[in-house]
């Protein structure tokens, strides 16, 4: 698993950017998530996070007047649509009642199960 993906704010600022068409400014994907989480999130930590993306090549910036906008790269993109189709085959196999996780990754709530 890549760095990226141990945070979910970094998972879903990616996942904000790859439904935007053209890219959003900093503040217009804070105020997204803001509205999703309903809760404020703290600036510096924010705009930590696409700096972080930023640095790891899963994010660009270019510039719009004063305004940095942000946009996926090739990298970004694929590591989203990754990241898709594995929360995919997790439904999927939950809804067909298939546990693919390995025994380290059982609960002890399964062990009572057999």
């Amino acid at each position: 698993m890549t760095k990226w993906l141990q945070s979910g704010r970094r998972r879903d600022i990616c996942l904000l950017l790859a439904a935007a068409d053209s890219g959003l400014r900093g503040q217009a994907v804070k105020t997204r998530l803001e509205a999703h989480y309903d809760d404020h999130i703290d600036p510096s930590s924010f705009y930590g996070s696409l700096s972080a993306l930023v640095e790891n090549g899963h994010l660009q910036t270019r510039q719009d007047g004063i305004h940095d906008v942000y946009v996926l790269t090739a990298t970004g993109e694929r590591r989203v649509r990754e990241h898709a189709m594995w929360v995919s085959a997790c439904v999927d196999d939950a809804d067909a009642g298939t546990d693919e996780r390995t025994p380290s990754e059982s609960t002890p709530e399964d062990s009572n199960k057999k």
